[in-house]
């Protein structure tokens, strides 16, 4: 279709990677950029746009200016107009341009500006959204004229402001990719003559200049609010300022407290109503209307930044004076650093190890000669990586010369809990870049015990923001931390030590997982809990076991040709996670996500946060470092959205509903193409033969539905029994169940707990009514439990036909669907238990093999369970085929989920 649009010959004028961007999208779509007039080179280094440009051979012109005292240059306008375009096009620019310049094309110039005009024209727009507080932000594409912003309108679009957004964050949620986008179809709407020119309004106009540091200091004496925005609306440049204890101090990341305010040491503010606060949130600062608002971080006057909690110990990251044995001991180390950098001319404070060439080799030498040569103090591999220049390296060696280099202390605002015969410790903050920490808009929500309705703990509830700071954590971790640069098997002795750790933590978390999900202890502490251990072990093992291959080519003679591959890390990984295997499915997916290298952002299940949490904090005590790990509670709406969204995200692995696997994988592939691996929904069917072992039949079959309440991804949704033995069946079926004991999940002798939440056990309710008014036979259960809790009968249906709402709908409850098949009917069955849209898993009872096998074959399902059910394991592929998803858990197929495959040839 954009091959036959009308196109128009463009000129660019402008700078910076919003400019490059619409170079590069404008070209896609056919137009003809016949000149792009840019800033000159700084310190040698040309503009994003420029860079482009001269790539694809488009001429770039690049004046100092345009004018002289007002009046146009005439050989940089007669420069300008032998290109010949149709229409300037001007996405962001910072010179003036001269009028003649303007006016000269067939079509004229438009211009991109962050704000909807007439509101703040000017230099400074989206600073001013925020500090006047504007409920709504946007941008203006607008005509040219010899006005400052006040051209006709050719199109605008909003958004909302959101209460802790910054010029950065607005800029890249909405101004800038947006922007790009809408001036695309404006020069279309131009070159198809549709463009609108629409006069400004002056009612509501507004003029702001460009806000410098001299007059962006606070003034506190201001409602909080208020406060916040003039912070906000400076952050980061040129930033907002306060005098703190008789100095000037520059503030960052502020954002409204919401709830109590919390300890803290006070610290004089000038000009404040009352003393402000240093807390481990923050700087706590307070309104003249007596509300507060927090500031993360501080800059002082030499430039240096730190974490406000830091404020009163904010010389320790200081450089250390060496003693005279100390120094002569960074003289024995750097003779150590040139014998194994043999090629740097001299060793200086800059020096990086492994830009000088290092390799894991030199890492032992250099770890065992500081060992042998200085006093014996103890390094690990992983110290090098942690410090690679050679002042760094100086300055750890000596904190651990002193003692003083002991690992900062984790702060956890445990919520505690006396239950299990156990104390157990539970984080409920966000965890983000190795800290956890609240909300940056301070919400919380409950988190809620099935078992009795009430409340555990309050959660943080995370933000956009707060999403946005751990996938900048993460990529940090892998662009720039020690993991992208750990050899793979010191990652997985890093991984296995985390195992331990869960083990070593295992009926704490098992009761955490009992009391967030309702799952029977026993269970969480096999499955929930052991296999998730099992799982990381076995990915550990695969750390250093990733590799690509060597592929013979066709030889182009005289030449000879080697062609290899790579596997990759994708970098950035969000993981979204159901709530029926809350730390299971945790360890499924981001295990084989570490393993290969990654980073990673989860966002447990609304419901089931806390052992997610709980796995954060052992992730630190085991030596994960700061940023690999992110942990952001909250709605699949608001941060499950974010992350299908973010940019800077490279895959996103989910499990839960078809429905919202389908949302997901549309924002995926609209965002950034991101790859995408989806266990969705299921309709398991179970196919029990009359030449079955009816004991193990009857067991494994209560097993496929009932097993953990019935909350099981791949629980027989329907089973078809012969006819000839169905209602023996059903009979031993019902007999078993009236076995079965009800109650609390923590007593070590039951069997079936609370359903994981209210609005769960409803539905499953609501199912079986819908089921019964169907027409089918309500053979026992189908009502809650008359008692406190969140509790469902086991329930079993028979005389199900294939039409009704049960046989095609997953319950995800304790429901046993069952439908008779007749005797013989072997091709019959197949066609009934293949007549959906999800195959998921699958099984069949029977003695006769070839039987089995022949079902087995033809059954449409990830996972066929012959004459057993649930058996899963971790070095067996897990997922499913049509619209039960695609893209595998467990095993080593799992581990290419999260890989790239690089090919590499070389001509020698």
């Amino acid at each position: 279709i954009a091959y036959y649009q009308n196109k128009l010959k463009l000129a660019l004028i402008g700078q910076s990677l919003f400019g490059q961007e619409v170079y590069t999208n404008l070209r896609k779509q056919g137009h003809k950029v016949v000149g792009v007039f840019t800033v000159p080179d700084k310190d040698g280094k040309a503009d994003p746009l420029a860079v482009v440009a001269e790539k694809d051979g488009t001429p770039v012109f690049k004046f100092p200016r345009w004018r002289v005292k007002g009046k146009p240059i005439p050989e940089v306008v007669e420069a300008y107009k032998a290109v010949g375009a149709e229409l300037n096009v001007m996405p962001f620019c910072s010179q003036f341009i001269p009028m003649n310049v303007i006016d000269f094309p067939k079509h004229g110039s438009i211009i991109y500006h962050p704000s909807i005009l007439p509101r703040h024209r000017g230099a400074s727009a989206i600073n001013w959204t925020l500090i006047e507080g504007d409920k709504k932000a946007g941008f203006s594409i607008f005509w040219a004229d010899d006005g400052l912003d006040t051209g006709p309108i050719l199109l605008q679009q909003e958004c909302p402001v959101e209460p802790n957004d910054t010029v950065d964050t607005l800029y890249n949620r909405f101004l800038f990719p947006e922007g790009i986008k809408a001036m695309v179809e404006a020069v279309q709407l131009i070159a198809d003559g549709k463009a609108p020119k629409i006069p400004q309004s002056e009612e509501g106009a507004s003029y702001e200049g460009i806000q410098k540091k001299s007059n962006a200091k606070v003034n506190m004496a201001q409602p909080a609010e208020v406060i916040h925005n003039w912070i906000r609306g400076h952050d980061k440049v040129p930033g907002a300022w306060v005098v703190i204890d008789g100095k000037p101090v520059t503030l960052y990341s502020s954002s409204m407290l919401s709830g109590s305010v919390p300890a803290g040491q006070p610290v004089e503010v000038e000009g404040a109503s009352q003393p402000g606060l240093i807390a481990k949130s923050g700087l706590i600062l307070f309104g003249s209307d007596g509300k507060a608002l927090q500031v993360k971080n501080l800059q002082f006057e030499d430039r240096n930044m730190i974490p406000a909690s830091k404020y009163f110990s904010s010389d320790e990251d200081a450089s250390l004076d060496l003693t005279d044995d100390e120094k002569e001991m960074a003289e024995k180390i750097r003779a150590i650093w040139k014998g194994i950098l043999s090629n740097v001319p001299v060793i200086d404070d800059t020096t990086d190890f492994f830009k000088s060439g290092a390799a894991s080799m030199d890492v032992v030498r250099l770890v065992e000669e500081v060992k042998q040569k200085c006093g014996g103090v103890q390094l690990q591999n992983e110290d090098v990586y942690m410090a690679t220049t050679f002042q760094s390296f100086i300055q750890m060696f000596v904190r651990r010369l002193r003692g003083e280099d002991q690992e900062e202390e984790l702060l956890i605002d445990y919520v505690t809990k006396d239950v299990n015969n156990m104390t157990v410790k539970m984080p409920h903050q966000c965890f983000i870049n190795g800290n956890f920490e609240d909300a940056e808009d301070g919400k919380t929500y409950n988190t809620v015990n099935p078992t009795d309705g009430s409340v555990i703990c309050k959660v943080s509830y995370a933000s956009v923001a707060d999403v946005d700071r751990a996938v900048s954590a993460a990529k940090e971790a892998f662009d720039n931390g020690p993991w992208g640069k750990m050899n793979p098997r010191d990652r997985g002795q890093l991984l296995y030590r985390l195992a331990d750790l869960m083990e070593e933590h295992q009926e704490e978390l098992a009761t955490i997982e009992t009391l967030d999900s309702g799952a029977v202890y026993t269970l969480a502490l096999k499955t929930h809990v052991g296999m998730s251990i099992q799982t990381f072990r076995y990915f550990a093992g695969w750390c250093d076991k990733i590799q690509g291959s060597t592929i013979p080519i066709n030889q182009a003679r005289p030449n000879r040709n080697l062609t290899f591959t790579k596997k990759e890390p994708l970098g950035v990984c969000a993981i979204v996670i159901p709530w029926n295997y809350p730390l299971m499915m945790l360890a499924w997916k981001s295990a084989a996500c570490l393993a290969a290298g990654n980073t990673l952002v989860l966002k447990p299940a609304q419901v089931t946060p806390l052992t997610a949490l709980k796995f954060a904090e052992l992730t630190v005590k085991a030596g994960i470092p700061k940023g690999v790990i992110n942990i952001v509670p909250g709605s699949g709406g608001l941060v499950g959205q974010r992350m299908s969204d973010h940019p800077d995200i490279r895959k996103l692995g989910f499990t839960g509903s078809t429905p919202i696997g389908k949302q997901i994988m549309k924002s995926c592939a609209v965002s950034n193409l991101k790859k995408v691996s989806l266990e969705l929904g299921g309709k398991s069917p179970l196919i029990i033969f009359s030449d079955c072992d009816m004991d193990k039949a009857v067991r494994m079959g209560m097993s496929s539905v009932y097993f953990n309440k019935g909350e099981n991804c791949i629980a027989a949704g329907r089973l078809f029994v012969e006819e000839s033995i169905h209602d023996e069946y059903i009979r031993r079926v019902v007999e078993e169940i009236k076995k079965m004991k009800i109650g609390d999940p923590l007593d070590r002798s039951t069997d079936h707990g609370p359903q994981n939440h209210k609005a769960h056990l409803d539905k499953l309710v609501e199912y079986c009514e819908l089921g019964v008014k169907e027409g089918a036979t309500l053979v026992y259960g189908g009502r809650q439990v008359d008692r406190q809790g969140f509790f469902m009968e086991p329930t079993v249906f028979t005389d199900v036909e294939d039409h009704m709402f049960i046989a095609k709908e997953e319950s995800f409850g304790p429901v046993m669907v069952v439908s008779k098949f007749k005797d013989g009917d072997v091709d019959g069955v197949l066609s009934r238990a293949n007549n959906t849209e999800f195959g998921l898993a699958s099984g069949v009872f029977t003695r006769d093999i070839n039987k089995a096998m022949y079902v087995s074959e033809r059954l449409e399902a990830g996972t066929v369970f012959v004459n057993t059910y649930n058996k899963t394991d971790v070095a067996a592929p897990f997922g499913g085929f049509k619209q039960s998803g695609f893209g595998k858990d467990l095993g080593e197929e799992a581990l290419h989920e999260y890989l790239r495959t690089k090919a590499v040839t070389v001509e020698y």
